[in-house]
């Protein structure tokens, strides 16, 4: 094993859990952010010799995530749109008042970017200056995406619960 084949391992095995948490973040499904993960990961050995020499690989990994979760988010749309000629099962909504699963509901009615703001700035507790590099847009853009994205929030879970929610995440 080459040294930068062990240099790539040796962060796969101290970063996964992370990234793999911001994985399901981002897309809310368990199964999927395997399959994200596995996609960055695939992505970042391709280009690890260049990816190591950041100060962060980290934001790397986690720009391919929230992109190739953004990009999969626009194909599920597009496909909603096509008529099918039956219209597909809806899956029964779980009764759980578990404050988690309330809130990864709410998560999954946001925009793909509204979502991907939210969770690095609140659950991977980035800046705005760093979500916005991790977003690859301007910070006035993490500002105002994040405040459409609260707005939404606080409308759909009301004020108390989704402040509870935001102290439980970081606890």
């Amino acid at each position: 094993m080459s040294g930068e084949e062990y240099d790539f391992g040796a962060f796969v095995a101290a970063r996964a859990t992370s990234l793999l948490r911001v994985a399901y973040l981002a897309c809310g499904d368990e199964t999927e952010a395997e399959d994200l993960l596995q996609t960055a990961l695939e992505r970042t050995y391709k280009n690890w010799e260049r990816v190591a020499c950041y100060d962060n690989p980290d934001a790397y990994v986690r720009r391919v995530i929230i992109n190739a979760a953004i990009n999969r988010a626009r194909r599920r749309a597009i496909l909603s749109i096509i008529p099918m000629h039956s219209p597909p099962e809806t899956s029964a909504r779980a009764s759980d008042p578990d404050l988690f699963h309330v809130l990864m509901d709410a998560l999954r009615t946001l925009p793909p970017r509204q979502r991907a703001v939210i969770v690095l700035r609140y659950w991977e507790d980035l800046s705005e200056t760093q979500t916005a590099e991790v977003l690859g847009c301007a910070v006035g853009t993490v500002k105002s995406q994040a405040s459409k994205a609260m707005a939404k929030l606080r409308s759909a879970l009301g004020r108390e619960t989704l402040e509870g929610a935001i102290k439980d995440a970081h606890a």
